[in-house]
């Protein structure tokens, strides 16, 4: 491993200077950069327990998938996040699954379950900061949840314009109806619709490029 990675690696995990000196040659000996093209699966199809990843550059997508093979979208990890809920035979507690994808292209370090279940069980700041880093991914996934079965659907896509475009910058988000319905594990008719809504208050101008948002004061509103 390169003297930059091992640098990326101790900035970013808190209980790196809790580590013994074997511990952490066996954390670096165990942990791997691999570059995904966007729309890579990263997690999730092979049914094998990934261990704990962490993104180097680039952004991932955490989601679920029904038995009808629709998406929901849980959160995002970007530079420096921590994926645990793909180390579901390091914390015992994850009963369900979840799929990873690289959004764009992204390098990741994976370290493997089995030595990061070494760590977690051996050592109790690893522990931890599992379980704080699982807890936080859970109030997202909580979040997720409570848009999906409490919100109104006109609410829901004001939330999700407005906070792409935070992430983005600029007024336009460069996503078509397909990936925006794909992401919010809602159709695209009803994405379509909603939008062509939107459109005639003169809220959004929808073109093949994406949505451009010309009024985002009275989309906060709708957002709440």
């Amino acid at each position: 491993m390169t003297y930059s990675s091992v640098e990326s690696i101790r900035e970013n995990l808190p209980f790196w200077d809790k580590l013994s000196e074997e511990q952490k040659e066996q954390l670096l000996d165990h942990t791997s950069l691999t570059v995904y093209d966007k729309g890579q699966n990263i997690h999730g199809n092979t049914g094998n327990c990934t261990g704990a990843i962490f993104v180097k550059s680039g952004i991932l997508r955490t989601y679920m998938l029904s038995e009808e093979g629709k998406e929901i979208t849980l959160y995002r990890l970007y530079p420096g996040d921590i994926c645990m809920l793909s180390a579901s035979c390091v914390l015992q507690t994850i009963t369900f699954d979840v799929f990873v994808d690289a959004e764009v292209k992204s390098e990741v370090y994976i370290t493997s379950s089995g030595i990061f279940a070494q760590l977690t069980e051996d050592n109790i700041y690893v522990e931890n900061f599992a379980l704080k880093t699982a807890t936080a991914r859970f109030s997202d996934v909580m979040w997720a949840m409570q848009q999906i079965l409490f919100m109104s659907f006109d609410r829901r896509l004001a939330v999700f314009l407005l906070d792409e475009l935070a992430k983005s910058g600029g007024d336009t988000i460069k996503l078509t109806q397909e990936q925006i319905a794909k992401y919010m594990g809602s159709a695209r008719e009803v994405v379509s619709r909603m939008l062509k809504y939107f459109s005639t208050e003169k809220l959004v101008e929808v073109s093949r490029g994406g949505v451009k948002v010309l009024d985002k004061a009275r989309l906060r509103e709708i957002a709440g």
